[in-house]
Protein backbone atom coordinates (compact mmCIF):
# COMPACT_ATOMS: atom_id res chain seq x y z
CA UNK A 1 0.00 0.00 0.00
CA UNK A 2 1.23 3.65 -0.89
CA UNK A 3 0.93 4.13 3.01
CA UNK A 4 4.25 2.09 3.75
CA UNK A 5 6.11 3.74 0.85
CA UNK A 6 5.86 7.43 1.90
CA UNK A 7 9.10 8.70 2.47
CA UNK A 8 10.11 11.24 5.57
CA UNK A 9 9.95 14.39 6.24
CA UNK A 10 6.75 15.75 5.05
CA UNK A 11 6.22 17.25 8.46
CA UNK A 12 9.03 19.75 7.74
CA UNK A 13 7.67 20.10 4.43
CA UNK A 14 4.23 21.12 5.67
CA UNK A 15 5.79 23.81 8.66
CA UNK A 16 6.34 25.96 5.56
CA UNK A 17 2.52 26.15 4.63
CA UNK A 18 1.81 26.62 8.65
CA UNK A 19 4.01 29.61 8.67
CA UNK A 20 2.72 31.48 5.91
CA UNK A 21 -0.76 31.05 6.99
CA UNK A 22 0.09 31.99 10.32
CA UNK A 23 2.27 35.38 9.09
CA UNK A 24 -1.10 36.43 6.72
CA UNK A 25 -2.97 36.10 10.13
CA UNK A 26 -0.39 38.64 11.59
CA UNK A 27 -0.55 41.08 9.50
CA UNK A 28 -4.18 41.14 9.68
CA UNK A 29 -5.45 40.49 13.36
CA UNK A 30 -4.99 43.98 14.72
CA UNK A 31 -6.75 45.81 11.81
CA UNK A 32 -10.02 47.67 12.00
CA UNK A 33 -11.48 46.59 15.86
CA UNK A 34 -13.17 43.92 17.30
CA UNK A 35 -15.65 42.12 16.05
CA UNK A 36 -19.24 42.30 17.47
CA UNK A 37 -19.20 38.33 18.09
CA UNK A 38 -15.71 38.82 19.72
CA UNK A 39 -17.06 41.21 22.26
CA UNK A 40 -19.87 38.69 22.95
CA UNK A 41 -17.07 35.70 23.65
CA UNK A 42 -14.76 37.48 25.33
CA UNK A 43 -17.60 38.66 27.88
CA UNK A 44 -18.14 34.74 28.47
CA UNK A 45 -14.46 34.69 30.19
CA UNK A 46 -16.25 36.84 33.10
CA UNK A 47 -19.29 33.75 33.40
CA UNK A 48 -17.89 30.68 33.23
CA UNK A 49 -20.19 27.79 32.43
CA UNK A 50 -21.57 24.27 30.97
CA UNK A 51 -23.13 26.43 28.43
CA UNK A 52 -24.96 29.87 26.77
CA UNK A 53 -27.42 30.58 24.73
CA UNK A 54 -25.54 30.73 21.66
CA UNK A 55 -23.12 28.94 21.99
CA UNK A 56 -21.51 25.35 24.02
CA UNK A 57 -18.74 26.72 26.41
CA UNK A 58 -15.39 25.76 24.91
CA UNK A 59 -15.09 29.46 22.89
CA UNK A 60 -15.47 30.83 26.79
CA UNK A 61 -12.87 28.71 28.27
CA UNK A 62 -10.06 29.83 25.37
CA UNK A 63 -11.36 33.58 26.17
CA UNK A 64 -10.42 33.62 30.08
CA UNK A 65 -7.19 31.44 28.69
CA UNK A 66 -6.68 34.73 26.12
CA UNK A 67 -7.58 37.45 28.67
CA UNK A 68 -5.32 35.71 31.58
CA UNK A 69 -2.51 35.45 29.53
CA UNK A 70 -2.70 37.49 26.22
CA UNK A 71 -4.33 40.65 28.14
CA UNK A 72 -7.49 42.21 25.93
CA UNK A 73 -6.52 43.55 23.02
CA UNK A 74 -7.34 42.71 19.60
CA UNK A 75 -3.97 41.43 18.57
CA UNK A 76 -4.55 39.26 22.41
CA UNK A 77 -7.96 37.97 21.22
CA UNK A 78 -7.02 36.90 17.88
CA UNK A 79 -4.15 34.32 18.71
CA UNK A 80 -5.96 31.78 19.60
CA UNK A 81 -8.10 31.80 16.34
CA UNK A 82 -4.58 32.24 14.65
CA UNK A 83 -3.13 28.77 15.87
CA UNK A 84 -6.40 27.12 15.02
CA UNK A 85 -5.77 28.29 11.35
CA UNK A 86 -1.94 27.05 11.40
CA UNK A 87 -3.67 23.47 12.61
CA UNK A 88 -5.92 23.22 9.76
CA UNK A 89 -3.30 24.10 6.98
CA UNK A 90 -1.62 21.29 8.92
CA UNK A 91 -3.57 18.61 9.11
CA UNK A 92 -5.06 19.71 5.70
CA UNK A 93 -1.14 18.56 4.49
CA UNK A 94 -1.34 15.49 7.02
CA UNK A 95 -4.85 14.55 5.05
CA UNK A 96 -2.85 14.56 1.76
CA UNK A 97 -0.37 12.26 2.97
CA UNK A 98 -2.89 9.59 4.57
CA UNK A 99 -4.72 9.82 0.83
CA UNK A 100 -1.06 8.85 -1.00
CA UNK A 101 0.08 12.11 -1.39
CA UNK A 102 3.48 13.58 -1.38
CA UNK A 103 4.85 16.96 -2.11
CA UNK A 104 2.93 18.57 -4.67
CA UNK A 105 -0.01 17.06 -3.73
CA UNK A 106 0.76 18.75 -0.29
CA UNK A 107 1.80 22.19 -1.66
CA UNK A 108 -1.61 22.30 -3.80
CA UNK A 109 -3.85 21.60 -1.09
CA UNK A 110 -2.41 23.63 1.33
CA UNK A 111 -1.97 26.61 -0.70
CA UNK A 112 -5.39 26.22 -2.11
CA UNK A 113 -6.89 26.22 2.04
CA UNK A 114 -4.53 29.59 2.93
CA UNK A 115 -5.55 31.50 0.20
CA UNK A 116 -8.93 30.68 -0.41
CA UNK A 117 -11.29 33.42 0.19
CA UNK A 118 -13.82 31.62 3.02
CA UNK A 119 -10.87 30.22 5.11
CA UNK A 120 -9.20 33.60 5.13
CA UNK A 121 -11.93 35.60 6.18
CA UNK A 122 -12.97 32.79 8.45
CA UNK A 123 -9.34 32.01 10.57
CA UNK A 124 -8.49 35.12 11.93
CA UNK A 125 -11.49 36.08 14.34
CA UNK A 126 -12.05 34.78 17.76
CA UNK A 127 -15.37 33.06 16.88
CA UNK A 128 -16.60 29.61 17.56
CA UNK A 129 -16.06 28.90 13.33
CA UNK A 130 -12.50 28.49 13.15
CA UNK A 131 -12.40 26.13 16.02
CA UNK A 132 -15.72 23.96 14.28
CA UNK A 133 -13.19 24.11 11.25
CA UNK A 134 -10.31 22.52 13.27
CA UNK A 135 -12.31 20.19 14.96
CA UNK A 136 -14.20 18.86 11.77
CA UNK A 137 -10.41 18.26 10.14
CA UNK A 138 -8.85 16.95 12.79
CA UNK A 139 -11.92 14.33 12.96
CA UNK A 140 -11.40 13.23 9.12
CA UNK A 141 -7.43 13.15 9.50
CA UNK A 142 -8.24 10.94 12.23
CA UNK A 143 -10.14 8.45 10.89
CA UNK A 144 -7.78 8.36 7.73
CA UNK A 145 -5.25 7.30 10.18
CA UNK A 146 -7.27 4.85 11.92
CA UNK A 147 -8.42 3.33 8.20
CA UNK A 148 -4.50 2.95 7.30
CA UNK A 149 -2.98 1.65 10.49
CA UNK A 150 -5.78 -0.16 12.44
CA UNK A 151 -4.47 1.18 15.66
CA UNK A 152 -7.30 1.56 17.97
CA UNK A 153 -5.64 4.86 19.55
CA UNK A 154 -6.75 6.76 16.45
CA UNK A 155 -10.62 5.77 17.09
CA UNK A 156 -10.02 7.44 20.92
CA UNK A 157 -8.62 9.94 19.61
CA UNK A 158 -11.35 10.87 17.30
CA UNK A 159 -14.28 10.38 19.86
CA UNK A 160 -12.05 13.45 22.34
CA UNK A 161 -12.09 15.07 19.03
CA UNK A 162 -15.90 14.68 18.35
CA UNK A 163 -16.49 15.70 22.25
CA UNK A 164 -14.82 18.95 22.39
CA UNK A 165 -16.00 20.02 18.43
CA UNK A 166 -19.72 19.67 20.12
CA UNK A 167 -18.71 21.59 23.03
CA UNK A 168 -17.58 24.37 20.37
CA UNK A 169 -20.82 23.95 17.68
CA UNK A 170 -23.53 22.04 17.58
CA UNK A 171 -22.59 21.54 13.67
CA UNK A 172 -20.01 18.93 14.66
CA UNK A 173 -22.60 16.48 15.32
CA UNK A 174 -24.30 17.13 11.60
CA UNK A 175 -20.99 16.35 10.04
CA UNK A 176 -20.24 13.76 12.57
CA UNK A 177 -23.50 12.04 11.51
CA UNK A 178 -22.47 12.34 7.61
CA UNK A 179 -19.17 10.77 8.07
CA UNK A 180 -21.04 7.81 9.98
CA UNK A 181 -23.35 7.30 7.27
CA UNK A 182 -21.00 7.63 4.49
CA UNK A 183 -18.57 4.91 6.07
CA UNK A 184 -21.52 2.85 6.29
CA UNK A 185 -22.70 3.16 2.57
CA UNK A 186 -18.89 2.76 1.84
CA UNK A 187 -17.18 -0.74 1.65
CA UNK A 188 -15.05 0.26 4.87
CA UNK A 189 -18.17 -0.13 7.08
CA UNK A 190 -16.47 -3.09 8.26
CA UNK A 191 -14.07 -0.81 10.58
CA UNK A 192 -17.06 0.67 12.13
CA UNK A 193 -18.65 -2.88 13.84
CA UNK A 194 -16.07 -3.27 16.69
CA UNK A 195 -16.33 -2.69 20.75
CA UNK A 196 -13.55 0.43 20.18
CA UNK A 197 -15.75 2.13 17.89
CA UNK A 198 -18.26 2.10 21.12
CA UNK A 199 -16.05 3.58 23.39
CA UNK A 200 -14.98 6.09 21.64
CA UNK A 201 -18.53 6.90 21.40
CA UNK A 202 -19.02 6.89 24.74
CA UNK A 203 -15.53 9.40 25.29
CA UNK A 204 -17.49 11.59 22.69
CA UNK A 205 -20.76 11.56 24.91
CA UNK A 206 -18.94 11.82 28.17
CA UNK A 207 -17.27 15.34 27.22
CA UNK A 208 -19.92 16.84 25.56
CA UNK A 209 -22.52 15.59 28.87
CA UNK A 210 -22.09 18.51 30.81
CA UNK A 211 -23.03 20.88 28.04
CA UNK A 212 -26.44 18.19 27.27
CA UNK A 213 -27.52 18.65 31.18
CA UNK A 214 -26.89 22.62 30.79
CA UNK A 215 -28.87 22.72 28.35
CA UNK A 216 -32.06 20.78 29.97
CA UNK A 217 -31.62 22.70 33.29
CA UNK A 218 -31.67 25.80 31.06
CA UNK A 219 -35.06 24.62 28.73
CA UNK A 220 -32.40 24.17 25.95
CA UNK A 221 -31.70 27.27 24.54
CA UNK A 222 -29.89 26.14 21.85
CA UNK A 223 -33.65 25.02 20.48
CA UNK A 224 -34.82 28.85 20.74
CA UNK A 225 -31.63 30.06 19.79
CA UNK A 226 -32.39 28.28 16.23
CA UNK A 227 -35.72 28.62 15.80
CA UNK A 228 -34.23 32.59 16.33
CA UNK A 229 -31.47 32.47 13.84
CA UNK A 230 -34.42 30.68 11.30
CA UNK A 231 -36.70 33.73 11.71
CA UNK A 232 -34.33 36.24 11.07
CA UNK A 233 -31.21 35.31 9.44
CA UNK A 234 -31.35 31.74 7.68
CA UNK A 235 -35.30 32.51 5.91
CA UNK A 236 -32.81 35.32 3.92
CA UNK A 237 -30.92 32.62 2.54
CA UNK A 238 -32.13 30.59 -0.50
CA UNK A 239 -31.03 27.39 -1.58
CA UNK A 240 -29.66 28.63 -5.02
CA UNK A 241 -28.15 31.38 -3.15
CA UNK A 242 -26.33 28.68 -0.76
CA UNK A 243 -25.33 26.61 -3.87
CA UNK A 244 -24.04 29.45 -5.82
CA UNK A 245 -22.07 30.45 -2.69
CA UNK A 246 -20.41 27.13 -2.36
CA UNK A 247 -19.01 27.67 -5.52
CA UNK A 248 -17.61 31.21 -5.19
CA UNK A 249 -16.33 31.11 -1.60
CA UNK A 250 -12.89 29.02 -2.83
CA UNK A 251 -12.15 31.17 -5.55
CA UNK A 252 -10.16 29.66 -8.58
CA UNK A 253 -9.34 26.71 -5.93
CA UNK A 254 -13.23 25.73 -6.50
CA UNK A 255 -11.62 23.63 -9.28
CA UNK A 256 -9.08 21.69 -7.19
CA UNK A 257 -11.87 20.96 -4.51
CA UNK A 258 -14.26 19.87 -7.30
CA UNK A 259 -11.39 17.33 -8.80
CA UNK A 260 -10.88 15.72 -5.34
CA UNK A 261 -14.46 15.07 -4.97
CA UNK A 262 -14.55 13.48 -8.21
CA UNK A 263 -11.64 11.51 -7.34
CA UNK A 264 -13.13 10.59 -4.10
CA UNK A 265 -16.30 9.02 -5.73
CA UNK A 266 -14.83 7.82 -9.05
CA UNK A 267 -10.87 6.68 -8.63
CA UNK A 268 -10.00 3.71 -7.76
CA UNK A 269 -7.02 5.00 -5.67
CA UNK A 270 -9.12 6.19 -3.67
CA UNK A 271 -11.99 4.14 -3.08
CA UNK A 272 -11.01 3.14 0.35
CA UNK A 273 -11.71 7.31 1.40
CA UNK A 274 -14.74 7.54 -0.74
CA UNK A 275 -16.72 8.10 2.57
CA UNK A 276 -15.39 11.84 2.19
CA UNK A 277 -17.45 12.67 -0.86
CA UNK A 278 -20.45 10.85 0.29
CA UNK A 279 -20.13 13.13 4.08
CA UNK A 280 -19.81 15.93 1.94
CA UNK A 281 -22.58 15.22 0.02
CA UNK A 282 -24.71 14.29 2.97
CA UNK A 283 -23.94 18.00 5.04
CA UNK A 284 -24.65 19.49 1.56
CA UNK A 285 -27.78 18.53 1.63
CA UNK A 286 -28.61 19.12 5.16
CA UNK A 287 -27.31 22.65 4.98
CA UNK A 288 -28.86 23.20 1.98
CA UNK A 289 -32.41 21.72 3.33
CA UNK A 290 -32.05 23.66 6.93
CA UNK A 291 -31.27 26.71 4.94
CA UNK A 292 -27.67 27.27 6.61
CA UNK A 293 -25.35 29.93 6.05
CA UNK A 294 -22.51 29.74 3.70
CA UNK A 295 -20.12 29.67 6.30
CA UNK A 296 -21.10 26.01 8.27
CA UNK A 297 -19.85 24.02 5.21
CA UNK A 298 -16.37 25.24 5.28
CA UNK A 299 -15.07 22.75 7.38
CA UNK A 300 -15.55 20.11 5.22
CA UNK A 301 -13.62 21.32 2.25
CA UNK A 302 -10.08 21.02 3.84
CA UNK A 303 -10.57 16.93 3.16
CA UNK A 304 -11.42 18.07 -0.75
CA UNK A 305 -8.96 20.23 -1.22
CA UNK A 306 -6.15 17.25 -0.04
CA UNK A 307 -7.88 15.06 -2.35
CA UNK A 308 -7.58 17.22 -5.40
CA UNK A 309 -4.38 17.66 -4.16
CA UNK A 310 -3.23 14.50 -4.77
CA UNK A 311 -5.75 13.92 -8.09
CA UNK A 312 -3.90 16.38 -9.41
CA UNK A 313 -0.45 15.24 -8.36
CA UNK A 314 -1.53 11.84 -9.91
CA UNK A 315 -2.65 13.38 -13.34
CA UNK A 316 0.62 16.09 -13.81
CA UNK A 317 3.70 13.80 -12.89
CA UNK A 318 7.25 14.85 -11.87
CA UNK A 319 8.77 15.18 -15.38
CA UNK A 320 6.04 18.23 -15.95
CA UNK A 321 7.54 20.87 -13.73
CA UNK A 322 6.29 23.63 -15.72
CA UNK A 323 2.57 22.17 -15.87
CA UNK A 324 3.04 21.34 -11.91
CA UNK A 325 3.81 25.64 -11.46
CA UNK A 326 1.19 26.59 -14.26
CA UNK A 327 -1.53 24.56 -11.83
CA UNK A 328 -0.44 26.38 -9.06
CA UNK A 329 -0.49 29.67 -10.70
CA UNK A 330 -3.69 29.01 -12.66
CA UNK A 331 -5.47 28.04 -9.44
CA UNK A 332 -4.23 29.16 -6.45
CA UNK A 333 -2.31 32.40 -6.78
CA UNK A 334 -5.57 34.52 -8.28
CA UNK A 335 -6.64 34.03 -5.23
CA UNK A 336 -4.28 36.77 -3.47
CA UNK A 337 -5.92 39.24 -5.74
CA UNK A 338 -9.65 38.61 -2.94
CA UNK A 339 -7.50 38.54 0.13
CA UNK A 340 -7.83 42.24 0.81
CA UNK A 341 -11.52 41.87 0.15
CA UNK A 342 -11.59 39.06 3.18
CA UNK A 343 -8.59 39.55 5.19
CA UNK A 344 -7.92 43.57 6.15
CA UNK A 345 -4.42 43.14 5.23
CA UNK A 346 -4.35 46.65 4.67
CA UNK A 347 -5.78 50.30 5.36
CA UNK A 348 -9.46 50.54 5.45
CA UNK A 349 -9.53 53.31 3.17
CA UNK A 350 -7.18 51.31 0.60
CA UNK A 351 -9.88 48.11 1.26
CA UNK A 352 -12.73 50.14 0.48
CA UNK A 353 -11.13 51.88 -2.48
CA UNK A 354 -10.87 48.00 -3.35
CA UNK A 355 -14.49 46.88 -2.73
CA UNK A 356 -15.26 49.52 -4.96
CA UNK A 357 -13.02 49.00 -7.84
CA UNK A 358 -14.14 45.22 -7.71
CA UNK A 359 -17.86 46.15 -8.07
CA UNK A 360 -17.26 48.24 -11.04
CA UNK A 361 -14.31 46.30 -12.79
CA UNK A 362 -15.40 42.40 -11.26
CA UNK A 363 -18.93 41.83 -10.17
CA UNK A 364 -19.04 38.72 -9.19
CA UNK A 365 -17.50 39.46 -6.55
CA UNK A 366 -20.04 41.37 -5.20
CA UNK A 367 -21.13 38.16 -2.98
CA UNK A 368 -18.41 39.15 -0.97
CA UNK A 369 -20.64 42.49 0.00
CA UNK A 370 -23.38 40.69 0.31
CA UNK A 371 -25.33 40.80 3.76
CA UNK A 372 -27.58 38.97 5.30
CA UNK A 373 -29.72 40.87 4.33
CA UNK A 374 -29.03 39.70 1.17
CA UNK A 375 -27.93 43.69 -0.11
CA UNK A 376 -24.76 44.96 -1.23
CA UNK A 377 -22.92 47.20 0.96
CA UNK A 378 -19.93 49.09 0.93
CA UNK A 379 -17.74 46.40 2.65
CA UNK A 380 -18.25 43.33 3.58
CA UNK A 381 -20.67 42.95 7.21
CA UNK A 382 -17.54 41.53 9.02
CA UNK A 383 -15.62 44.59 8.39
CA UNK A 384 -18.71 46.62 9.15
CA UNK A 385 -18.89 44.95 12.46
CA UNK A 386 -15.96 46.01 13.66
CA UNK A 387 -16.09 50.05 13.50
CA UNK A 388 -17.99 52.14 15.70
CA UNK A 389 -17.55 50.41 19.13
CA UNK A 390 -15.27 52.27 20.77
CA UNK A 391 -16.97 55.47 19.80
CA UNK A 392 -20.12 54.30 21.06
CA UNK A 393 -18.06 53.27 24.47
CA UNK A 394 -16.80 56.72 24.83
CA UNK A 395 -20.11 58.65 24.16
CA UNK A 396 -21.84 56.35 26.62
CA UNK A 397 -19.38 57.02 29.42
CA UNK A 398 -19.02 60.62 28.66
CA UNK A 399 -22.90 60.43 29.32
CA UNK A 400 -22.14 58.79 32.64
CA UNK A 401 -19.42 61.24 33.79
CA UNK A 402 -21.34 64.36 32.70
CA UNK A 403 -23.39 62.92 36.36
CA UNK A 404 -22.63 64.38 39.26
CA UNK A 405 -20.90 61.68 41.68
CA UNK A 406 -24.51 61.33 43.43
CA UNK A 407 -26.49 60.65 40.57
CA UNK A 408 -23.99 58.55 39.30
CA UNK A 409 -24.60 56.21 42.63
CA UNK A 410 -27.86 55.41 40.93
CA UNK A 411 -27.07 55.04 36.94
CA UNK A 412 -26.90 52.10 35.25
CA UNK A 413 -26.26 51.45 31.61
CA UNK A 414 -28.31 49.15 29.50
CA UNK A 415 -27.97 48.24 25.71
CA UNK A 416 -29.99 46.77 23.21
CA UNK A 417 -27.94 44.18 21.38
CA UNK A 418 -25.20 41.91 22.42
CA UNK A 419 -22.80 43.54 20.44
CA UNK A 420 -23.69 46.95 21.80
CA UNK A 421 -23.59 45.17 25.61
CA UNK A 422 -19.98 43.37 24.81
CA UNK A 423 -18.06 46.77 23.74
CA UNK A 424 -19.78 48.46 27.04
CA UNK A 425 -18.71 45.44 28.62
CA UNK A 426 -15.23 45.45 27.58
CA UNK A 427 -14.27 48.95 27.56
CA UNK A 428 -16.37 50.02 31.03
CA UNK A 429 -12.74 49.53 32.95
CA UNK A 430 -10.87 51.58 30.38
CA UNK A 431 -13.59 54.59 30.81
CA UNK A 432 -14.72 53.87 34.05
CA UNK A 433 -18.15 53.47 34.13
CA UNK A 434 -20.60 50.78 35.62
CA UNK A 435 -20.99 47.20 33.54
CA UNK A 436 -23.51 47.39 31.19
CA UNK A 437 -27.18 45.49 31.40
CA UNK A 438 -28.45 43.63 28.67
CA UNK A 439 -31.51 41.10 28.28
CA UNK A 440 -30.04 40.30 24.42
CA UNK A 441 -28.50 36.79 24.08
CA UNK A 442 -26.37 35.22 26.93
CA UNK A 443 -26.85 38.82 28.72
CA UNK A 444 -30.00 37.60 29.73
CA UNK A 445 -28.59 34.72 32.37
CA UNK A 446 -26.32 37.33 34.36
CA UNK A 447 -28.68 40.01 34.05
CA UNK A 448 -29.60 41.62 37.39
CA UNK A 449 -33.22 41.08 38.68
CA UNK A 450 -34.19 44.81 38.48
CA UNK A 451 -33.56 47.64 36.35
CA UNK A 452 -34.43 50.34 39.41
CA UNK A 453 -31.90 52.87 38.76
CA UNK A 454 -32.90 56.62 38.73
CA UNK A 455 -30.50 57.34 35.70
CA UNK A 456 -30.25 55.12 33.00
CA UNK A 457 -27.74 55.15 29.95
CA UNK A 458 -29.66 53.56 27.59
CA UNK A 459 -27.90 52.66 23.90
CA UNK A 460 -30.76 52.17 21.65
CA UNK A 461 -30.31 51.07 17.75
CA UNK A 462 -33.94 50.98 17.34
CA UNK A 463 -36.67 53.52 18.50
CA UNK A 464 -37.63 51.57 21.54
CA UNK A 465 -37.15 55.03 23.71
CA UNK A 466 -39.25 57.23 21.89
CA UNK A 467 -41.75 54.44 20.74
CA UNK A 468 -41.74 52.54 24.18
CA UNK A 469 -40.01 53.77 27.33
CA UNK A 470 -41.06 57.77 26.88
CA UNK A 471 -44.45 57.15 28.91
CA UNK A 472 -42.48 55.48 31.88
CA UNK A 473 -39.51 58.40 32.28
CA UNK A 474 -39.97 61.68 33.45
CA UNK A 475 -38.10 62.87 31.00
CA UNK A 476 -34.92 61.85 28.60
CA UNK A 477 -32.15 63.49 25.80
CA UNK A 478 -30.13 61.93 23.57
CA UNK A 479 -26.66 62.86 24.17
CA UNK A 480 -24.85 60.83 21.49
CA UNK A 481 -24.94 59.11 18.16
CA UNK A 482 -22.50 56.81 16.64
CA UNK A 483 -21.19 58.58 13.18
CA UNK A 484 -18.60 55.95 12.00
CA UNK A 485 -19.92 55.78 8.22
CA UNK A 486 -19.16 52.53 7.40
CA UNK A 487 -19.89 50.99 10.82
CA UNK A 488 -23.37 48.50 11.10
CA UNK A 489 -24.09 50.20 14.49
CA UNK A 490 -24.08 53.72 12.82
CA UNK A 491 -26.66 55.52 14.02
CA UNK A 492 -27.09 53.72 17.09
CA UNK A 493 -27.59 56.36 19.70
CA UNK A 494 -27.29 57.05 23.31
CA UNK A 495 -30.02 58.27 25.59
CA UNK A 496 -29.88 59.63 29.22
CA UNK A 497 -33.54 58.35 30.87
CA UNK A 498 -34.53 60.12 34.05
CA UNK A 499 -36.29 58.92 36.92
CA UNK A 500 -38.18 56.15 35.75
CA UNK A 501 -41.55 54.83 37.15
CA UNK A 502 -41.83 51.66 38.38
CA UNK A 503 -43.73 50.09 35.72
CA UNK A 504 -40.03 50.13 33.46
CA UNK A 505 -38.91 47.96 35.87
CA UNK A 506 -41.92 45.43 35.61
CA UNK A 507 -41.76 45.31 32.16
CA UNK A 508 -37.86 44.43 32.26
CA UNK A 509 -38.44 42.18 34.87
CA UNK A 510 -41.39 39.88 32.58
CA UNK A 511 -38.77 40.26 30.18
CA UNK A 512 -36.29 39.05 31.69
CA UNK A 513 -38.04 35.98 33.44
CA UNK A 514 -38.86 35.19 29.80
CA UNK A 515 -35.50 35.56 28.21
CA UNK A 516 -34.56 32.74 31.10
CA UNK A 517 -36.67 30.73 30.17
CA UNK A 518 -35.89 30.45 26.37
Amino acid sequence: MSYKNRKPGYSKFIMIFVAIKVLLNALAISRFGFHRDEFLHLVLADHLDWGYKEVPPFIAMLAKITLSVFGDSVFAARIFSTIASGLIVWLTGRIAVELGGRRFAITLACLALIFSPAFAASGYLFQPVVFDQLWWVLTVWLFCKYLNTADVRYLYWLGAAVGFGMLTKYSMAFFTFSLIIGILISKERKLLFNRHVIISALIAVLIFLPNIIWQFVHHLPVITHMKQLQATQLDFVKPMDFVIQQLLINGPSLFIWLTGFAFLMLSFKLRRFRYLAIAYVLIFLFLLKMNGKTYYLFGAYPMLFAAGGFAFEKMITRSKLILRVATIVLFVLPNLLLLPLVLPIFSLDRTVSLFKYAHEHVRFLDFAVTWEDQKQHPTTQDYADMLGWEEMAQKAAQTYHSLTPEQQKHAQIFADNYGEAGALHHFHKKYNMPDVVSLNSSFALWAPDNLDAKYIIYVDDDDNVTARLAPLLESYKQTGEVLTPLAREKGTRIYLLVNPSPKLNEVYKAELAKKRLE
